[in-house]
C-alpha cells in the first residue's frame, strides 16, 4: 500500500495544518459527486484513509514507527469528516463528557399578607431539595477513592466501529456503554448518595421579599436551587408570590382600598373619625352632607412601589347608613324634619352617567 505522505503529497514532518489543507483539496477533487469515475472513486478512499491515520495523532505515531496502517482502527472517516471537509462544519465533540451537571430550577409558591406588601417582608423557606453529599463532597466516590478509567473505551468515553457502506469502510463512534461515556468508572460508589455526589435533604432559604409585590410576580434567586449531579453547579430557585385576600382593605395598583360605613347622621352634620389602616392609624373628616359614593383619598399611605420611590394613596369610599328600624319619637323627628325641608318626593331626573359610575366603581373614580 501507498505512502500516506506521498498519498496526501506531504512532508513526512508535515503539521496537522498542512495535512487538512491537502485532504480537503484532493477531497474535492476526487469525491465520486464532483468525479465519478471509477479510478477517482478508488483514489478517493485512499486519499480519505490516509488522512483518518495522519489526523490521528496515536494513529500518526504508530504508522511513523512502522505500525498498523491504520485500517482496522481508522477505516473511512465518516459521513461527519466528509460535510467538515466540503462545508466547513465544526468538528465533532470528542473525549468524555463530565459527570458533573447542572441542577434544576426549582418554584416554591410564598403567600404573604397585604399589609406586608407595603413595606415588604423577610422569609425563611424551608426547601426539599437536593444538597451536596457530605460524605464524597460530590466526587460521587467512597472516601480515600477515585474514579477509575474504562478498560473498554481507555478513558475516552467513545467506542468506534468500522462499518462498510458504498463510499468504503466508515468509522462511527458512539458513547461507551461501560462508563456511559464518562471515560472513567466510579468503582466504590459512596454509599450515602449512591454514587450521585448529591442527596435529598432540607434545607433554609432566607429571601427578602420586596415591597409592591402582587400575586403572580416570581422572584428569581440564581444558584438557590438544586445542587447538580456530581457536585455540578446549582440552578436557580424562583418564588412565585399570592398575596392573601384581606377582609377590609383590597388593592388597586399601589393604591389601597376601603369602605367606611357612616351612619346617615353623621354624614349629614359631618363628624371626624379614625380609620385603623394597615400601617397606622389615620384621622378622618367628614364634612356636613357628605353623599355616598364620595372618595377620600389620604396620600402616600398606601403600597411602596415595586418600580420607582414613593408610595401609592389610601382611598376610602363612603357608603351612608340608612336606619331601618326608627321607634316612635324618631319617626316624628323625621318627619319633622322633613315638612321643615319643604322637598318634593321622589322623582325621575335626568340620567347621570357620574352618579352611577361612583355607585359601582367609586375608588376608580
Amino acid at each position: 500500500m501507498a505512502d500516506h505522505y506521498e498519498v496526501l503529497g506531504v512532508a513526512r514532518d508535515a503539521s496537522p495544518d498542512e495535512i487538512k489543507r491537502a485532504y480537503r483539496r484532493l477531497a474535492r477533487e476526487l469525491h465520486p459527486d464532483v468525479n465519478p469515475g471509477a479510478e477517482a472513486s478508488e483514489r478517493f478512499k485512499e486519499v480519505t484513509h490516509a488522512y483518518d491515520v495522519l489526523s490521528d495523532p496515536q494513529q500518526r505515531q504508530q504508522y511513523d514507527l512502522g505500525g498498523s496502517n491504520g485500517f482496522s482502527q481508522a477505516g473511512f472517516g465518516g459521513f461527519g469528516d466528509i460535510f467538515e471537509t466540503f462545508f466547513g462544519g465544526g468538528q465533532a465533540q470528542r473525549g468524555p463528557r463530565s459527570r458533573k451537571e447542572r441542577g434544576e430550577d426549582a418554584l416554591l409558591r410564598v403567600e404573604v399578607d397585604l399589609d406586608e406588601v407595603i413595606f415588604g417582608t423577610h422569609r425563611d423557606i424551608e426547601v426539599d431539595t437536593a444538597v451536596l453529599c457530605e460524605t464524597c463532597h460530590g466526587s460521587c466516590c467512597q472516601p480515600g477513592t477515585a474514579p477509575v478509567t474504562c478498560d473498554i473505551c481507555h478513558g475516552t468515553g467513545q467506542i468506534q466501529r468500522v462499518a462498510r457502506s458504498l463510499l468504503g469502510n466508515v468509522m462511527t463512534s458512539s458513547p461507551c456503554g461501560t462508563c456511559r461515556g464518562y471515560g472513567t468508572v466510579i468503582a466504590t460508589p459512596c454509599v450515602t448518595c449512591q454514587g450521585q455526589g448529591r442527596v435529598r435533604a432540607r434545607r433554609t432559604v432566607s429571601v427578602d421579599i420586596p415591597a409592591g409585590v402582587e400575586t403572580g410576580l416570581r422572584l428569581q434567586m440564581p444558584g438557590s436551587g438544586e445542587v447538580g449531579q456530581a457536585g455540578g453547579p446549582n440552578g436557580d430557585l424562583y418564588l412565585e408570590i399570592k398575596v392573601r385576600h384581606h377582609d377590609v382593605f383590597s388593592r388597586n395598583g399601589d393604591d389601597l382600598l376601603c369602605t367606611l360605613e357612616v351612619p346617615m347622621t353623621d354624614a349629614i352634620l359631618g363628624t371626624t373619625t379614625t380609620v385603623h389602616a394597615l400601617d397606622g392609624d389615620v384621622d378622618l373628616e367628614l364634612k356636613p352632607g357628605t353623599q355616598s359614593g364620595e372618595v377620600i383619598t389620604i396620600r402616600d399611605r398606601g403600597v411602596t412601589k415595586l418600580r420607582g420611590s414613593g408610595r401609592g394613596d389610601l382611598r376610602v369610599g363612603i357608603q351612608v347608613i340608612t336606619p331601618t328600624r326608627l321607634d316612635h319619637r324618631e319617626r316624628q323627628l323625621i318627619k319633622e324634619f322633613a315638612a321643615g325641608r319643604k322637598q318634593h318626593g321622589p322623582q325621575l331626573g335626568t340620567y347621570q352617567q357620574g352618579l352611577f359610575a361612583k355607585l359601582r366603581d367609586r375608588f376608580l373614580g
